[in-house]
């Protein structure tokens, strides 16, 4: 598309249509990229990207990547990031082999894209390749050790997968690779039955319910609001780095704290409980960012309690909008 003399740069976004995957694609068109959103919407959601219908630097392609051919992406193609992958437990648990096939297949293909087109490569991940979680912060340099046999095993190695296949293009066929690790991420258009104890308390909140707290709520989370996120992922794809870098906040907030958030958010009638905890549930995982604010200069400027405000009240308008 040329306007006034000028190409748009090109970027696709695998996966595009999920909750991160459309705020990349808006942040990208208001960047002045046509984007291209490639979707199954197994797990994305067409109420995610319809506001982008109407846009003309906006193209939707209903596609599972696991049998993609670029043949629909006709020109240039400047960046590829590919966030096609079952991100939510409630998904990865229920279909494992298509959680691994969408790792092996589906990134096969977004690499091989990429490639063809001399783009730019940014590959997803996430902090899950660290293993169980602990009280130190995760760097980068750590060796993750996971249990490939166990019930989230197909998630961990899937996504380890991915990282090794993105690194042998890097070696292999010179693409210009990057890997970011995400940590939790939150935000408006988060799904709220993906089995995270933040989307529970919002779930809960927003119907009256009271928060159910599992344990004594000492238990930590480190939450990156959705904004803060896609700009690392941006500052990511326009540098040369290829990563592994940690996307995510350092801060690390426990989970009785987040719920006395939302309930203050919500309101005075907000009731809070005690539940027991589930078997797996996670202590703490928290990013080291030293990497991406020295070579990236970025890290997350978004207060958890602006974060869960603004989240809060997009679902409120949402379920009015709904109703």
């Amino acid at each position: 598309m040329v306007d006034d003399g000028v190409v748009q740069p090109h970027a696709v976004v695998t996966g595009g249509a999920g909750f991160l995957g459309s705020h990349l694609c808006d942040a990208l068109i208001a960047s002045g990229y046509r984007v291209t959103c490639v979707d199954n919407f197994e797990t994305g959601r067409p109420a995610n990207v319809r506001h982008l219908e109407k846009e003309s630097a906006f193209q939707l392609l209903r596609r599972d990547l696991n049998d993609y051919d670029d043949g629909d992406l006709a020109g240039p193609i400047d960046v590829v990031f590919h966030l096609a992958a079952p991100a939510a437990p409630s998904d990865y648990l229920l279909d494992p082999v298509a959680t691994m096939r969408i790792a092996s297949a589906g990134t096969l293909n977004a690499l091989d894209l990429a490639r063809s087109r001399s783009a730019r490569f940014v590959l997803a991940s996430t902090s899950e390749v660290y293993g169980p979680g602990s009280d130190g912060p995760s760097r980068e340099d750590r060796v993750g050790q996971v249990d490939p046999a166990d019930g989230y095993g197909a998630y961990y190695e899937s996504r380890r997968f991915a990282e090794a296949l993105t690194t042998a293009y890097r070696t292999t066929y010179a693409l210009r690779t990057a890997i970011a690790r995400i940590f939790n991420t939150y935000g408006p258009r988060m799904r709220l039955d993906d089995g995270r104890v933040l989307s529970r308390f919002i779930r809960q909140a927003l119907t009256g319910a009271p928060l159910t707290v599992p344990g004594p709520g000492t238990q930590t989370r480190s939450l990156c609001y959705v904004d803060d996120a896609v700009a690392g992922l941006l500052a990511l794809a326009g540098g040369g780095y290829p990563g592994p870098v940690n996307i995510g906040s350092p801060e690390a907030v426990p989970v009785f704290t987040l719920a006395q958030e939302v309930a203050q958010i919500t309101g005075p009638d907000a009731e809070i409980v005690f539940v027991e905890p589930p078997a797996t549930e996670s202590q703490a995982r928290r990013p080291d960012i030293t990497l991406a604010t020295q070579l990236l200069d970025w890290q997350p400027r978004t207060s958890v309690h602006d974060g869960l405000t603004a989240t809060l009240t997009w679902f409120r308008r949402a379920r009015v909008r709904n109703a």
